[in-house]
């Protein structure tokens, strides 16, 4: 059977030798049908590859823009928490000038006050803030003004002996990377560290609560408060009067932390205020015995 092939002849230049390659009209299909098929997939390899560069490109441009509405949203979120800050810190001074002055309110409802006026109270938040007042007076932990035997009624001590580890104000959380406000600082402080208390005063609290872990709050009257959170021992009960100075707890790491530190606050009136104010008078070594008591506490 004839078969139809290409002859493909080689001669050498020096010896004049031909050779000749038989090449066949099937193996010459075959052969164009190879390169057809790597072409192809070269084409289309070539095509995810710009595909994916261009995906890729497209990524980095919505990561850069979510970045830059994160951070617009923490900004946001910042002077939101400082304007709450503010009214709140704004009706209790307007409550506490009210009550020491005897200023009746108006006769229109509380529902028009709230309406007519954003910043005044709802009817819920004010029976919240009844309720509040009177279990503290119920159990006669509550003091407006100090006791005769408080010589030291505002915070001049640190109570531990530990370096500033955040300080109060705007931060980034470290649980959710998110902004938000700390009402207070963080002391380095190991587990067992003694926590004094920084003023005269009566105990109000010492309980578990929540973020803040084993908590203790202290009461120096005329609104003035200390908050001792993350704490791993109390030494103190509700109502025991304390003095500056005094053994109160033993530092932590219980609660919403990161490490064993302490929380401490300061809040007038109910508001969180920087402490360093209070800290950045007092010296930082801490006393090596509880000071003396003639009233038997």
């Amino acid at each position: 059977m004839n078969q139809q092939y290409l002859i493909l002849e080689l001669v050498h230049s020096i010896h004049g030798q031909v050779k000749r390659i038989h090449i066949t009209k099937r193996a010459l299909c075959w052969a164009a049908c190879t390169l057809a098929v790597l072409l192809l997939a070269f084409v289309g390899v070539a095509s995810s590859y710009l595909r994916m560069s261009w995906k890729v490109a497209n990524y980095n441009a919505l990561r850069s823009d979510f970045e830059q509405l994160r951070k617009n949203y923490q900004e946001l979120q910042r002077q939101s928490k400082q304007q709450k800050e503010q009214v709140a810190t704004l009706q209790t001074l307007a409550t506490e000038v009210s009550a020491a002055y005897g200023i009746n309110s108006p006769t229109a409802s509380a529902e028009e006050l709230a309406v007519a006026n954003p910043l005044n109270p709802t009817v819920q938040q004010s029976i919240s803030e009844y309720n509040f007042l009177k279990s503290q007076h119920d159990s006669q932990l509550f003091h407006r003004y100090p006791r005769l035997w408080q010589v030291n009624t505002e915070p001049s001590l640190w109570p531990v002996n530990g370096t500033v580890r955040s300080a109060f104000g705007g931060r980034s959380d470290p649980f959710s990377g998110e902004g938000g406000f700390h009402t207070g600082v963080d002391l380095q402080a190991a587990v067992g560290t003694p926590v004094h208390v920084t003023a005269d005063g009566v105990v109000s609290k010492t309980e578990y609560d929540g973020r803040y872990g084993n908590l203790l709050v202290v009461d120096h009257g005329n609104g003035m408060q200390t908050w001792y959170a993350h704490l791993s021992k109390f030494k103190v009960t509700p109502g025991q009067e304390v003095r500056r100075g005094e053994v109160v707890a033993l530092s932590g790491g219980t609660g919403r932390v990161t490490g064993a530190h302490l929380h401490y606050e300061v809040r007038r009136g109910g508001t969180a205020v920087n402490p360093y104010q209070y800290l950045v008078k007092a010296a930082v070594s801490m006393p090596t015995q509880p000071p003396h008591s003639d009233l038997g506490f």
